[in-house]
């Protein structure tokens, strides 16, 4: 019949209506609508006012946005001389997308050109652009529009309105559409209850479901639960969480196989960042139907709960089902646990895995390798990649930033960070982080203004990991007053910015006022935690404040519950040891409940080392040897100590075992920055452009020091050397040129503060104390394992490191 309607259609296409009504008969069918459409076109072409011609057009539109042919339907459209109302909302829908917003939007100022009037699809159609983009004012604009239409009351109009406000995060204006709503359904309330989860509005977010329940006897569906577990997860509310869930299997939603997958994803990731992984793997299992997301979920439950080994096995199990992941969560997931666990080759097989699926282009998936290969210590490796990506954001220049630092080359993060604002990337605040402990390392005072002076300007200041990251630079860069203002004006704090404000006292020898803020932590209500504890133990050790140090590590397991680790019994044995309680420190380590370890031996053998104590030495060295020490330090002190004693044929057979093994003796470094640059000093360093000047200031000095009494103590010196040379070695340790180069660069009222990448020696800690009185400058100088603040002659260590 169809086939005889058409042929007679052709015969005569426009002098009846059998055309079009031949046309609406295939509405269901419009592939061959619209090629029975063309055919009649070409064989009698209409007049373009014909009313028939102009519905045709429309049916064609319409067939065209079906097979997603957005060119071909917009050329068509533009050929139709006035286009209706339908026909615009139409095409408004189909760009729709984010893609294709700014067609939609322009189509839409076109459509108010033409006097065509907007309907109440039209609104909704046009908002949903506006939220896509965010865009507050042209959302703004559609709102007074609909306003003059007077179809703001409509159902559908408000309900699209009142979702842009959410998306454009203005949830006052949100609110007063939904409050003057005439009517609501269950997509209004679901809309405003996304809103109020979206901005972390907890109890705003419960009171609503509950009136949703209450008022208006609507019943939570799949839509109203999806936008609640993730609140609740923010929140680690477990129980009301649990709560959900046993209302999802009492109305069956958790196996519905649409609203079951989405529901069943919703609920394991909210058991997952609840910390509770049984249930999340019980949800996972008696799921009916699994998507990626689902298993993206449940992987990125047990990465972020550290179970990175169990994680891995789950993204293997994804593979074996033979599922294709076409969104690089899962990957991102996988490739952070490859990171954590250090396993550079499944790292690698991943990324030949995404490059053969095509997901390696995703910025997601890009970044996400970046990190691996920069956080296994592959940094070179790193760049390549990021060189390689097509597109980078601030993520991107986060990891690399992060990379650099964490990989011990700082300076080239702030390269990376230069580079970042030039190429008109703003920074975040986890590019701060990241930066920020750049200028700790390098100890970069300046720097770290400049890092503080641009957080500000971004509007980043109030944000804790900020300000915590700012605590710990200006602590490292000896501004530990700085660190204190930083923390007295944060907003609010963590157990991290309190650990990390009594590390700053503990390394500056501030132990009473370390001690006096982790009262103050207690008094606000702050429970502490162990690194706490290694904080404040380490303080009371630099500070020699040995019984106080005694009576919190007593205190932690008795008042505090928490269960000594082996960092607080290195802590302990350091308290002992460097207090010059050897014996104890000894007793200690052999009543240990833990089998102490190599760095516990480490911290008694470097007391040594100080206290001279040669054959204590040799039975902590033993040890060491047994265990097998864990690098170029032990080496060292014991060589070091043989060669303090004379014993210089012990102390070569200690260096000669080091060499065999392959460990590397760290040179002395010193380094200074004067007017944002910095300047990096060895022993007896001759290729500074200023060398000869830095060492006619290093002559001056000494003879000036000499005159007030000063002897060079040449048992630092520890080569077998006649004791001339010795005296001459001495001299040119590289703090001491970092100094005079210091003194001849600042002016007299600017503190000179100088770093050094190993523990200050005895007679240069006793010649800057000569410096400081004869000069009459402040001095601060950090070393491996605290600040030493010098002035009129005194050291704030009070000689005791």
């Amino acid at each position: 019949m169809l086939a005889a309607a058409a042929a007679a259609a052709r015969l005569d296409a426009t002098k009846n209506g059998a055309f079009l009504l031949l046309l609406f008969h295939f509405h269901r069918r419009r592939h061959d609508a619209c090629r029975l459409f063309s055919t009649a076109v070409c064989l009698h072409p209409p007049p373009f006012e014909s009313i028939k011609y102009q519905a045709l057009l429309l049916v064609q539109l319409q067939g065209h946005i079906a097979r997603g042919h957005l060119s071909r339907a917009r050329h068509l459209f533009d050929q139709i001389p006035s286009p209706d109302v339908r026909a615009y909302n139409d095409l408004i829908r189909a760009y729709s997308s984010p893609v294709n917003a700014a067609d939609a939007l322009h189509l839409y100022r076109r459509m108010l050109r033409q006097r065509v009037a907007p309907n109440n699809y039209t609104f909704p159609f046009a908002l949903k652009v506006c939220s896509a983009l965010a865009d507050l004012h042209c959302g703004r604009a559609i709102h007074r529009h609909a306003i003059h239409a007077g179809l703001h009351a409509d159902l559908f109009v408000s309900t699209a309105l009142l979702d842009m406000y959410v998306k454009c995060d203005f949830l006052h204006d949100a609110a007063h559409i939904f409050a003057t709503m005439p009517a609501r359904d269950l997509v209004a309330w679901n809309a405003m209850l996304a809103g109020y989860a979206h901005h972390a509005m907890y109890h705003h977010a419960l009171a609503h479901l509950l009136r949703m329940q209450a008022q208006a006897r609507l019943r939570p569906n799949a839509s109203t639960l999806v936008s609640l577990l993730p609140l609740l997860a923010l929140q680690g509310a477990l129980a009301q969480g649990t709560s959900v869930h046993a209302y999802c299997i009492r109305v069956c939603l958790d196996h519905k196989v649409t609203d079951g997958v989405l529901v069943g994803t919703a609920l394991l990731d909210m058991y997952a960042k609840c910390g509770s992984l049984v249930y999340a793997r019980r949800v996972f299992d008696d799921m009916p139907a699994r998507n990626e997301v689902t298993w993206s979920a449940l992987i990125g439950g047990f990465v972020l709960c550290g179970r990175m080994t169990q994680a891995f096995i789950l993204f293997k199990d994804m593979l074996a089902k033979g599922l294709r992941f076409h969104s690089p969560t899962s990957v991102a997931c996988a490739l952070r646990a490859c990171a954590t666990l250090d396993d550079l080759r499944m790292g690698e097989q991943l990324h030949a895995l995404l490059a053969k699926s095509g997901v390696h282009a995703d910025l997601t998936a890009g970044n996400s390798l970046l990190s691996m290969y920069a956080k296994v210590g592959l940094i070179d490796q790193a760049i390549a990649f990021f060189h390689e990506m097509a597109v980078k954001n601030n993520v991107s220049y986060s990891a690399l930033v992060s990379g650099y630092v964490q990989n011990g080359r700082a300076e080239e993060a702030f390269l990376v960070f230069k580079k970042m604002q030039a190429c008109n990337v703003d920074p975040d605040a986890a590019t701060m982080v990241s930066l920020i402990p750049a200028c700790s390392h390098l100890a970069a005072l300046q720097h770290g203004r400049c890092s503080h002076g641009s957080v500000i300007i971004r509007g980043l200041a109030s944000e804790t990991s900020i300000c915590n990251a700012l605590i710990d630079m200006y602590a490292k860069c000896g501004r530990i007053d700085l660190s204190r203002q930083v923390f007295d004006m944060m907003p609010s704090w963590d157990i991290v910015s309190w650990n990390t404000m009594i590390a700053g006292y503990g390394i500056h020898g501030l132990g009473k006022e370390a001690t006096a803020l982790f009262l103050d932590m207690n008094n606000q209500g702050f429970a502490p935690d162990g690194v706490t504890f290694i904080s404040l133990i380490s303080s009371c050790s630099h500070s020699g404040l040995v019984t106080e140090g005694k009576h919190w590590f007593h205190m932690m397991a008795s008042r505090y519950g928490i269960t000594p680790r082996m960092e607080h019994y290195n802590c302990m044995v350091d308290l002992l040891a460097r207090g010059g309680f050897l014996d104890e420190a000894y007793k200690f380590i052999q009543s240990m409940p833990l089998t102490a370890d190599v760095r516990v031996w480490g911290a008694l053998l470097a007391a040594c080392r100080v206290h001279k104590n040669i054959d204590l030495g040799k039975r902590v060295s033993r040890m060491i040897q047994d265990l097998g020490p864990e690098g170029t330090g032990n080496f060292v002190l014991l060589s070091n100590i043989y060669s303090a004693a004379g014993r210089f044929d012990e102390a070569a057979k200690v260096r000669i075992i080091q060499k065999v093994k392959g460990f590397k003796k760290s040179p002395g470094c010193s380094w200074i920055e004067i007017n944002g640059s910095l300047h990096a000093f060895v022993g007896g360093d001759q290729h500074h452009l200023q060398s000869s000047e830095i060492y006619r200031e290093l002559d001056n000095i000494l003879v000036g020091i000499k005159k007030l009494g000063y002897q060079p103590d040449t048992s630092f010196v520890l080569q077998d050397l006649e004791e001339e040379e010795k005296e001459k070695a001495l001299i040119y340790h590289s703090e001491k040129i970092a100094i005079a180069f210091g003194i001849l660069s600042l002016s007299e009222d600017k503190t000179i503060f100088v770093t050094k990448n190993l523990r200050v020696c005895g007679d240069c800690h006793t010649v800057i104390k000569y410096i400081s009185l004869v000069k009459q400058r402040a001095i601060i100088v950090r070393d491996a394992n605290r600040f030493h603040h010098f002035k009129n002659g005194q050291c704030s260590c009070r000689d005791f490191w």
